[in-house]
């Protein structure tokens, strides 16, 4: 409990070379090897024959298993590219929306601008209502400010789909991070207790 993560990998490295037992059932191996060479009697040369026969099985499954989880190692650097590949594209997208948001937010801008001044001018028309060419342009700004009023609306609705998405997106990418985390700490708590279980089975 009170070794830290790089503590306990450097002491593995030290008991069993790359930490998977290798170079001791390599040297039980050869230790096996000269006893049956110098065996006196026949039973115990048979003796020495079965455990190197059973160091040589150890080693052909640890080589195996080794070769499983670079495989699937492999597979899973892959699949994660894969994933930080579909990230990248998404935050792209994103930034794509965000700025044509930004275009829509100046529009909408210059929209109430010119609200403000057709209302402005809709004040100076009322004062001169017997102007008959006067009305007709009052008339005509009018349904050109309703108009406007209806893009405007537009505008702000798609805004707030684009933040919606966008927030969406963000926590998509936190999740996806608190995945990877976990993954790598089931992975050090798998590999801990393979350790264990290797020194339990060696007492």
């Amino acid at each position: 409990g009170g070794f830290s993560a790089d503590e306990v990998i450097r002491k593995r490295l030290l008991i069993d070379g790359d930490g998977a037992g290798d170079d001791r059932r390599i040297n039980l191996l050869v230790k096996s090897f000269i006893k049956w060479c110098n065996s006196g009697s026949q039973e115990e040369g048979y003796s020495q024959y079965q455990r190197m026969l059973s160091t040589l099985s150890q080693c052909e499954f640890s080589m195996g298993k080794t070769l499983l989880v670079y495989d699937m190692n492999l597979r899973e650097m892959e699949n994660y590219e894969k994933i930080y590949k579909d990230i990248e594209n998404s935050i792209a997208a994103a930034h794509e929306k965000i700025s044509e948001c930004k275009k829509q937010i100046l529009q909408a801008k210059r929209i109430r601008k010119n609200r403000q001044e057709y209302d402005a001018l809709a004040k100076v028309i009322q004062h001169h209502p017997d102007r008959h060419e006067t009305l007709k342009q009052l008339e005509a700004l009018g349904k050109e400010l309703q108009n406007l009023s209806h893009i405007k609306e537009n505008v702000e609705d798609k805004l707030e789909l684009r933040r919606k998405q966008f927030h969406v997106l963000l926590s998509t990418i936190h999740e996806l991070q608190q995945t990877l985390e976990n993954d790598e700490k089931l992975s050090e708590a798998e590999e801990s207790q393979e350790t264990q279980m290797e020194a339990e089975a060696k007492q």
